[in-house]
């Protein structure tokens, strides 16, 4: 059965900003093991395009997943009979280094529905304080009925 109130939903939106702290990219290198000297080698990224390091592209999807737990407070009439649980990301394009120290901000944008399946389809863009495009996805939100 389709989500009630999940057509009413396309268009709500949520924006959300982090500042990436260089305890964010050393914890999240410790959680996963990913050492990489992209996101712990000052020394040897300042020698790249990049000028530094750069935070994982797997903490900036955790970043947008931020933006998509936010979402509830803008479908009222959905929240009120469903829970959203996320189904996943596509499409997910890293455009630009995110440097610690750097502001994103997360704009997701539920742009469609699937209503056999109980979805929502969001498109999620993520900038820097320069408002330079870093980071793109898909997002797949999947809307459970409350017991």
């Amino acid at each position: 059965m389709a989500a009630s109130g999940l057509e009413s939903s396309v268009g709500a939106q949520v924006s959300c900003s982090k500042t990436v702290a260089e305890s964010d990219v050393l914890l999240f290198a410790g959680i996963t093991g990913d050492f990489s000297p992209n996101h712990i080698d000052e020394a040897a990224m300042a020698k790249t395009a990049y000028g530094g390091r750069i935070a994982h592209g797997a903490l900036l999807v955790g970043y947008m997943s931020r933006a998509s737990t936010l979402i509830g407070d803008r479908c009222p009439e959905l929240m009120a009979t469903h829970y959203p649980v996320s189904s996943g990301y596509d499409r997910v394009r890293f455009l630009k280094g995110v440097r610690i120290g750097d502001t994103v901000t997360i704009n997701y944008v539920i742009a469609s529905t699937d209503t056999a399946k109980s979805r929502t389809i969001a498109n999620v863009e993520m900038k820097n304080q320069s408002g330079e495009l870093v980071a793109a996805a898909t997002h797949i939100m999947t809307w459970i009925a409350r017991t």
